[in-house]
């Protein structure tokens, strides 16, 4: 019995540098710069092209297309599968790869489960449906073990704590490097960008109330001039995220780390 393949997720060349302004248009606003400008530039497509060859190497051909621009003239492109689409992103940026993995996952479930050959004999019907069955098996035993992560990081998280708090209790995180990764990714900015001291974090638009927020706070220092201090608060999509990079070695770790993936949960105690 043959099994229908269910076409593989893909990105054009042309969805990709869309995908890749999009993120640094984002990355922009988030840091209260005008897109394009110094330090975000906007990416054309023949210069993507370019670079496709250069990091796909004598692989880039396989990959090749065509498409019509708005002169209905052929142009060369590119059609990219996950592996490639983030290997290209991650050219550019961590993070950038780590947005495209998550888009291109979100199109793989779009695109459904595998369809089957009808079966045209009972042999084949019984192997469909043990085919079947063990999908299902298989299928119950993923939920289970989102759930059991699901809740096992809920009894990680605590209400009000700061990103860096939590991250106290991921086995081998740098703690001290923990807002500056944020703000590589886009989820802070330092409103103290460019001037003397220390930097004043906030959190990006693109992820406030989604992953974090902040609670102001009066500063009054003996002798100098008060300011206003935003505290970062981490809600618990921003943890789920937190643990996902975590997992996915993308936070900075200790040079002790020992490699093991592990947490504590919280004990009432002060951090």
């Amino acid at each position: 019995m043959s099994i229908m393949s269910v076409t593989a997720a893909t990105m054009t060349s042309l969805e990709l540098v869309e995908f890749i302004n999009s993120h640094r248009q984002r990355q922009a606003e988030a840091a209260g710069q005008d897109f394009p400008s110094k330090g975000f530039a906007k990416l054309e497509h023949a210069d993507f092209m370019k670079k496709v060859v250069e990091v796909l190497g004598g692989n880039a051909g396989n990959f090749s297309g065509i498409y019509r621009d708005s002169r209905n003239r052929e142009q060369q492109c590119y059609r990219l599968p996950k592996r490639e689409s983030c290997l290209m992103a991650m050219s550019y940026s961590y993070d950038l790869q780590a947005a495209v993995f998550d888009h291109m996952t979100a199109l793989e479930a779009q695109l459904g489960a595998p369809g089957y050959a009808v079966p045209r004999t009972r042999a084949e019907a019984l192997r469909l449906a043990a085919d079947l069955e063990e999908r299902a098996a298989a299928l119950q035993l993923e939920n289970q073990k989102q759930a059991e992560a699901i809740a096992s990081l809920e009894s990680l998280f605590l209400s009000g704590e700061t990103p860096t708090q939590f991250c106290k209790r991921l086995n081998g995180v740098n703690c001290s490097r923990v807002n500056s990764t944020l703000l590589e990714i886009g989820w802070l900015y330092d409103e103290n960008r460019g001037e003397n001291g220390s930097p004043r974090y906030r959190v990006a638009s693109r992820v406030r109330d989604k992953y974090l927020t902040e609670r102001p706070r009066k500063i009054a220092p003996e002798g100098g001039e008060a300011f206003i201090k935003y505290d970062l608060q981490l809600l618990l999509a921003g943890a789920q995220r937190l643990h996902q990079l975590y997992m996915q070695q993308k936070l900075a770790m200790k040079s002790t780390w020992d490699g093991r993936f592990t947490q504590a949960k919280h004990t009432g105690e002060t951090i």
